[in-house]
């Protein structure tokens, strides 16, 4: 069976088709998983033009120059003219390019959509999106209950063609904590980490105010911050100041994202605030390694941790409820949550998992 992956977004910023796959792992590392039984080839745009073959994956580097493609002819024809059983999107919001696509490729192939974090249009784009539905054989959502709100908001037709796949998996393994500890310098018998934007959406200030009721309750805890970006930085360095224990979260800061292999291993629990994700990238390399994820009760997150079995669950926004999670850290069993977390990991985050549920449903078209 002949997959095509088809990305119409365009990423000027990569220059290599090295560069890209690197940058791209926790999803090309899937593609080869599937490339063990099936024939499978990427097309990606990029600053760059070209063959490259990957752990058995053809990556088929195109470049229209253009940022945004609403009528992606040459693209279109290119994969027509490779005759694929399985024409897999990349987003929800491209409905345009897809009625387009399917015109011209051959009526045997299924196509497949993968949501990666859209929300659901509305107003003509939301017209375009129902006209494409009946052209889809497959939606993929890292949640079904986040596929079935596009239905229930007449965005998709019908509930049957949502599926339940983790978008993205990790590479990352669990290591000797000691070990870990070394290259991070995290200390203390209790320690937490945070790793995402400083952004409204994960909610930092949040996060920081239950845990700097946390640590009085708690002296030995401990709260890592590594973050990408510095919205909230000034509001979040003006908490940890006014308080007595503030000291008891570092900010971090940037770290190269292999180091991360050491932070997850260094701690006990990953910490988030989410108001809303497409899946959880950074909960799932967390979970890779055993760290016990502590994280709303959005989606996602349900799926992600198998409904709070794998770690808990609180309320968006809600510190009282944040406090009270992080209370019951301090009664859980850590060594079953963590043995908790690999076992569901490998059987439904990993890419082997993920691969094995996309060959399943892609049987069954």
């Amino acid at each position: 069976m002949l997959y095509v992956f088809v990305n119409y977004n365009y990423s000027p910023d990569f220059t290599s088709p090295e560069s890209w796959i690197k940058r791209t792992t926790g999803y090309t590392e899937l593609l080869g998983q599937l490339s063990k039984n099936n024939a499978v080839i990427s097309i990606k745009q990029i600053n760059y033009e070209g063959i490259y073959t990957h752990n058995g994956v053809q990556h088929h580097f195109v470049n229209l120059n253009r940022k945004k493609t609403f009528f992606p002819d040459r693209l279109n024809r290119y994969v027509r003219s490779l005759n694929p059983d399985i024409v897999f999107v990349h987003g929800l919001h491209q409905p345009l390019q897809v009625i387009q696509l399917r015109v011209l490729v051959n009526k045997k192939a299924k196509f497949i959509v993968q949501h990666h974090a859209e929300k659901p249009f509305t107003g003509m784009k939301k017209y375009i999106q129902r006209l494409a539905d009946p052209l889809v054989d497959a939606y993929l959502f890292a949640s079904k209950s986040m596929g079935l709100d596009w239905v229930n908001k007449g965005n998709l037709g019908s509930p049957h063609k949502i599926y339940e796949v983790m978008e993205v998996s990790s590479l990352f393994y669990p290591i000797d904590k000691e070990i870990a500890k070394l290259q991070t310098g995290v200390n203390g018998s209790h320690a937490f980490l945070w790793v995402g934007r400083l952004n409204e959406n994960k909610d930092p200030l949040n996060v920081i105010k239950a845990f700097l009721r946390f640590a009085a309750i708690c002296p030995e805890a401990r709260l890592y911050m590594i973050y990408q970006t510095e919205e909230l930085l000034n509001e979040i360095k003006q908490l940890l100041n006014a308080n007595p224990h503030g000291s008891k979260i570092v900010l971090v800061g940037k770290i190269l994202h292999d180091d991360l292999l050491y932070w997850f291993n260094s701690a006990d629990f990953l910490l988030s605030g989410s108001h809303y994700e497409g899946s959880g990238t950074a909960v799932c390399e967390a979970m890779a390694c055993g760290c016990v994820p502590v994280v709303t009760n959005i989606d996602s997150f349900r799926m992600i941790t198998d409904n709070g079995r794998c770690g808990l669950l609180y309320e968006v926004a809600d510190e009282s409820a944040l406090l009270n999670a992080l209370v019951q850290t301090q009664a859980s069993n850590i060594e079953e949550k963590q043995k908790n977390c690999l076992t569901y990991f490998k059987s439904n985050l990993s890419f082997e998992a993920i691969a094995i549920r996309i060959q399943e449903i892609a049987t069954g078209l």
